[in-house]
């Protein structure tokens, strides 16, 4: 038995702290790594899969995008297809929560979608933290299995007043929100897909009362 065999995950978080710092952070040789990884991912067995490829797709978010002359998704798309091609076979059969997340955003890194390749994670932890577009107070934005609203503070240490979230009818879902839905829900994940519809639903702000589009939150926060 090998030592990645022996101990798959301090191998990889090992690895990951030297081909990309803080999970935020790429190099040359990160990319060129890529080729590699696909060569790992596809000779891997379903207990260390999945951690090829969500390892190989934090690497793949840190690339520039594909409208950007020598991006690394263009200069390694051959290893990156197959690496789409496992995470897109891997998504249907994990069982694991945070796992299927993970992959989703690896999913998204290969094809070049920014922003929502690191994300998805809040439906995963079922919070974002985001401002509010008028007052600019921290709302914590709720998407739980059992409960889904907006606050202004902890609710984890007290009491507090909830403003209620609403979902994104389905047939107001486009593009990608349509497609997250829809893998969601074909996957068994039906918790997964109604957090998609929340994420790209309205909130009110607490404070305030002014409306505002929970996704167009996130991403006005999202630091590159």
């Amino acid at each position: 038995m090998n030592r990645f065999e022996a101990d798959p995950g301090g191998v990889w978080s090992e690895l990951m702290d030297h081909l990309c710092p803080q999970l935020d952070t790429a190099f040359t040789a990160s990319f060129a790594a890529l080729p590699r990884l696909a060569e790992i991912a596809t000779a891997a067995g379903p207990e260390t899969l999945g951690e090829v490829l969500s390892a190989a797709g934090v690497i793949a978010s840190c690339s520039p995008g594909l409208s950007e002359p020598d991006s690394p998704l263009t200069v390694f798309s051959a290893p990156i297809e197959v690496l789409h091609d496992l995470t897109d076979r891997r998504l249907s059969q994990t069982a694991e929560a945070e796992e299927y997340v993970n992959l989703l955003q690896a999913l998204l890194s290969f094809e070049g979608v920014e922003i929502w390749d690191r994300s998805l994670d809040g439906l995963q932890t079922g919070e974002y933290e985001v401002d509010c577009p008028y007052c600019g107070v921290n709302v914590f934005v709720v998407i739980g299995q059992d409960d889904r609203f907006c606050c202004t503070d902890d609710y984890a240490l007290q009491e507090v007043q909830k403003s209620p979230l609403q979902p994104a009818r389905r047939q107001q879902l486009e593009g990608l929100p349509r497609r997250l839905f829809a893998r969601a829900l074909a996957d068994g994940r039906e918790g997964l897909a109604h957090g998609v519809r929340y994420l790209f639903g309205r909130a009110a702000c607490p404070n305030c009362g002014t409306d505002f589009s929970v996704a167009e939150r996130v991403m006005a926060g999202w630091i590159p």
